[in-house]
């Protein structure tokens, strides 16, 4: 969305498409585990959702630095409310050049507003708003209700345990078709997500780092993410001064966007 933006057709590249599968199957867990079901893996995947992100409104602000492999760093930094995980307004802060433009996104609906255009674009939550970083990324947090959740297993990491959960998107309109992801087991704190696409070929791995305190818990104030086909090429998002908003549901309407500064 906020990428340079020569015309709407930047949003339709690079774009992993979703298949839709609900889980509903009973699952035995490897590595000594009990067995389990999916309705423990959604909790487990509610939880995480929790500490990534908090229910109510909020405003956070998002630098995104983007390595090159051949060395070369962008930096774009954006402004984002969020509410209840189902409804945000992302708005760049810079470049300046890019200032003014802002994506709108109620429930899985997506739409960029851009100054020179009198009518929003819709696009796609899987297309790429910069570097290894898609729409969907920054857009929706969602986790638990995009996807279906299998546990698959247990890992030590570091000496610490973490749930393996394998998560398939619920619809088509979803960022990744499937993800692994690790949670550590103490406190649900996400460790390491594994994004795959349709044909399941790995896209890019996310680490969830530098936990701090924000909007009244700890959470994850850096991601890394890695591009798995291109050594060397990573995106990194810096979550800084969030705080809870009151945000009622209007502000989450296109004819509401006009205020917005």
């Amino acid at each position: 969305m906020f990428a340079k933006i020569p015309n709407a057709a930047h949003f339709f590249r690079n774009g992993a498409i979703a298949l839709a599968m609900v889980v509903s199957q009973p699952l035995i867990a490897q590595d000594g585990d009990v067995a389990t079901t999916d309705s423990t893996a959604k909790a487990i995947l509610e939880k995480a959702d929790e500490v990534r992100f908090p229910r109510e409104g909020f405003e956070v602000s998002v630098v995104i630095n983007t390595a090159g492999a051949e060395g070369a760093m962008e930096t774009r930094k954006y402004r984002v409310l969020s509410k209840g995980n189902d409804n945000t307004i992302v708005m760049v802060v810079e470049p300046a050049s890019e200032r003014g433009q802002i994506l709108l996104m109620r429930g899985r609906d997506l739409w960029i507003f851009l100054p020179s255009v009198s009518q929003p674009v819709r696009l796609s939550l899987a297309q790429r708003l910069t570097g290894q970083v898609a729409n969907g990324d920054l857009a929706r947090a969602n986790f638990a209700g995009d996807y279906g959740a299998k546990l698959l297993r247990s890992e030590d990491i570091d000496g610490e345990p973490h749930y393996v959960l394998e998560l398939t998107a619920v619809d088509r309109g979803v960022t990744y078709h499937r993800v692994l992801y690790w949670i550590r087991k103490a406190n649900n704190f996400p460790y390491k997500a594994e994004f795959y696409a349709l044909s399941d070929r790995l896209l890019k791995t996310c680490y969830y780092e530098n936990f701090k305190m924000m909007a009244g818990r700890m959470r994850p104030t850096r991601l890394v993410m890695q591009d798995a086909l291109r050594k060397g090429e990573e995106s990194v998002l810096d979550y800084t001064d969030m705080r809870f908003r009151d945000l009622p549901d209007k502000v989450f309407s296109k004819d509401y966007l006009k205020r917005l500064e």
